[in-house]
């Protein structure tokens, strides 16, 4: 998969380009990160780019020309990579709190694209006709605010590339991940069998993988229950999920 960064801080991107998971995917050539930055796209010898805001006010705002000029040369080197260049296969996508806040369901669909072009904003934002005229999503981390948009632009790659076919050692770990299946993951334990004066539940060290698949369910009900209510309202379980369910809460009863 193909990722183009547009920002002003490239040396940043090291830290998924050259660490972990993500590392690793880019060493062994299952993607590509390419990080531009628009001061190279600027024609003053100040390399400027951005100005003050029209109609007054605090901050500065990126100017739209070295941008654009930026987006036009990340979707040239995408095409290059085998990418199609239109916002359902290679999207140009803005960092922005104003943006659809990312998502488990969400970045399962960007592992499907054959590339995009994240677009991360400093100052006070970016010029409106910039967005306008060349942004295809903006996406948010949530309601808070950042001072740039080159951590947002990490975490979507970061929580992308794991989602990618052969990224993760055991895909299964992708699969059972918090949110893959809209509630929260089960605990998890490892050697020793003893720490703190408290046990590795019985039931995991049983050998009975459908007692263990029941166990880490009602773990998973559990925690989503009391954290996460709103997931718990929206969760709605397979057959065999119903079923443990019902069997959950007659042993509740019998306690």
């Amino acid at each position: 998969m193909y990722f183009a960064v547009i920002s002003i801080f490239p040396e940043m991107f090291a830290a998924i380009r050259e660490f972990g998971i993500t590392g690793r995917a880019v060493a062994g050539n299952q993607v590509t990160i390419e990080c531009i930055n628009p001061r190279d796209y600027t024609t003053d010898n100040y390399r400027r780019i951005d100005e003050r805001p029209f109609g007054g006010g605090p901050g500065m705002v990126m100017m739209a020309e070295p941008l654009a000029q930026a987006i036009e040369d990340a979707k040239l080197r995408a095409a290059k990579y085998g990418c199609r260049i239109d916002k359902a296969h290679c999207p140009v996508i803005y960092m922005s709190p104003q943006g659809q806040t990312l998502s488990e369901n969400s970045v399962v669909s960007m592992a499907k694209f054959d590339g995009m072009i994240l677009l991360c904003g400093r100052y006070e934002g970016i010029d409106e006709r910039l967005l306008s005229q060349y942004v295809d999503m903006e996406v948010s981390l949530g309601d808070y605010v950042l001072t740039g948009g080159e951590l947002p632009a990490m975490v979507v790659m970061d929580s992308v590339i794991r989602r990618l076919p052969d990224i993760m050692g055991d895909d299964k770990s992708a699969i059972q991940d918090s949110f893959v299946d809209g509630l929260l993951d089960c605990p998890h334990y490892t050697k020793p069998h003893e720490f703190a004066d408290m046990r590795v539940p019985e039931v995991l060290l049983s050998g009975h993988h459908s007692n263990i698949a029941k166990w880490r369910f009602g773990q998973q009900v559990t925690r989503t229950q009391a954290r996460r209510p709103d997931l718990w309202q929206a969760f709605t379980p397979t057959s065999e999920q119903a079923k443990w369910l019902k069997a959950l809460a007659k042993e509740n009863k019998a306690k």
